[in-house]
Parts: C-alpha cells; sequence; structure tokens
C-alpha cells in the first residue's frame, strides 16, 4: 500500500473521531456533563492539530467556539 493512502485512512479515523465527540458534546444533556466533555474534545482536537490533520488556526477556532457554545449552556 502506498504511504499517501496509508495516511489518508489514518487522517481520516482522527477527523471521524474528532468529528464524533463533538456531535457528543452538543449532545449533552447539562453543563457540567458538556464542560466534561469538552476536555475530551480539545485532546482530539490538539492531536489532529499537532498530527497536521487540521491546520492550527482551525483548530484554535474549533476550539474557541465550542467554549463559546458550552459557556451559552444555561443550568
Amino acid at each position: 500500500m502506498r504511504t499517501s493512502a496509508e495516511e489518508r485512512i489514518a487522517n481520516r479515523a482522527i477527523t471521524s473521531t474528532m468529528k464524533k465527540t463533538i456531535k457528543d458534546l452538543k449532545s449533552a444533556g447539562n453543563k457540567s456533563d458538556a464542560e466534561s466533555k469538552l476536555k475530551d474534545v480539545f485532546s482530539i482536537i490538539d492531536k489532529a492539530s499537532k498530527k497536521k490533520v487540521i491546520h492550527r488556526n482551525k483548530a484554535a477556532n474549533v476550539k474557541s467556539g465550542l467554549t463559546k457554545y458550552v459557556n451559552a449552556i444555561s443550568e
């Protein structure tokens, strides 16, 4: 298998995991649940950025938007 194909598969797996955890965060019932899931999402986003799956600025924008989302949830 070519390296590019292997990298594409790995990148898709990382992206898929990232999207699933973001969906889980947005489906959280209350604020405390969302805040605990936010740490996991941040970790996955940072790992994706470190591996250059997503650009570091996009990672920062996504993290900022998710933080605003969690802060807007009423208890």
